[in-house]
């Protein structure tokens, strides 16, 4: 099926790579600051025994926000903002991934694909010690703690800002050792390298469906908003399970994802392993929608100075292009057609000067 709605695509050395990690960490982080407190309550939601807690996700948002207030929804917060360094290493291997295999391949899906899988292998690689320790501090409810770990300060007084981080990391120290922070890092790869593997497919096949249900003039850009979200809904749902699984096995402590998913199954049976997805797709849907909207802008705005000049030359034609075949479409398919023409015959002149023409070598 033909892309009627084919844009270039910006590659990496076409960018500015100082204003674009700036404004890469600027709009990562309001997007973290907005959907946090879901991916506490997911997490929350997916380590509790049943519904001995919350019943689901607005319960769970209604609770804690009435009994540890607005805070509660941020604990563990400033240690996890520490994985924006992941966030750019995510972004940097995925765009010199995608360079790579362009050698080799220009199928822009499979660029995709392969570019996904190893950032996620090298993102994991830095989030996950952030991510556990980061867990633990989500798990301390008021006077209590849903993990292995209990923040305490002094005379039972409780520890603030970061003395509740170093009390945790001092704790995981104790009990597991260094290979305690990279609890559950197979499990983080079995959930996270296919969710941004699957992830493109189910993107491309949504765009591709809506392109075709769609007028031809509808914006670009919203199709990418919708299909994004969509691709990002698809995939939460197909590894949600493993993502139940890792959760566990990095809060509760336990060694064998094997083990964990048969506990799982015999307390909870099959419906466990869909515990925290409404909150998961909430929280992925504005990331997904920064991702696929706000990163092709954030490298729009990156582009190194001499393209951005030649590139804005060309929108405005394009721009005065489409107004003027809106008001004169004949007048405008004439042009197209003697442009065309007179290129296929400068093509041939030149062609039959260096053995080359237009239908091909003679």
């Amino acid at each position: 099926m033909e892309d009627k709605r084919n844009i270039p695509i910006i590659e990496w050395e076409h960018l500015d790579k100082r204003r674009f990690y700036v404004l890469g960490i600027c709009m990562t982080m309001m997007i973290r600051v907005s959907v946090y407190p879901f991916t506490l309550i997911r997490t929350r939601l997916q380590v509790q025994k049943g519904k001995s807690l919350y019943s689901g996700t607005l319960d769970a948002f209604i609770k804690i926000l009435r009994t540890e207030g607005a805070a509660g929804l941020y604990r563990g917060f400033l240690v996890n903002t520490f994985t924006l360094i992941s966030g750019q290493c995510y972004v940097t291997t995925y765009e010199l991934t995608r360079k790579y295999v362009a050698r080799y391949s220009s199928n822009n899906a499979l660029k995709s694909l392969v570019a996904g899988g190893c950032a996620s292998l090298v993102a994991q690689s830095i989030t996950v010690p952030i991510d556990v320790v980061s867990q633990h501090l989500m798990m301390q409810r008021k006077g209590e703690s849903m993990g292995r770990f209990t923040v305490r300060g002094r005379d039972g007084r409780r520890v603030l800002m970061f003395g509740q981080t170093r009390d945790i990391i001092v704790q995981i120290f104790k009990a597991d050792g260094l290979r305690g922070f990279y609890r559950g890092y197979v499990a983080s790869l079995l959930t996270y390298i296919p969710n941004s593997a699957v992830w493109w497919p189910f993107y491309h096949f949504y765009a591709e469906q809506l392109s075709s249900l769609t007028p031809k003039d509808c914006p670009h850009l919203l199709l990418q908003a919708i299909s994004g979200p969509l691709a990002a809904a698809t995939a939460s749902t197909l590894t949600n399970p493993m993502d139940v699984i890792r959760a566990r096995v990095q809060v509760e402590g336990k060694s064998s994802i094997v083990l964990t998913f048969k506990q799982l199954m015999a307390e909870e049976g099959p419906w466990g392993l869909t515990k925290g997805l409404s909150a998961r797709i909430i929280s992925a849907t504005p990331t997904t929608i920064v991702i696929v909207v706000g990163y092709e802008t954030l490298k729009k705005l990156s582009l190194r100075p001499e393209l951005m000049d030649s590139r804005h030359c060309y929108d405005r034609f394009a721009r005065c292009y489409r107004r003027f075949y809106r008001a004169l479409p004949h007048v405008t398919r004439s042009i197209h057609q003697q442009f065309v023409a007179q290129l296929r015959d400068h093509v041939t002149v030149s062609g039959d000067g260096g053995g080359v023409s237009n239908g091909g070598v003679n």
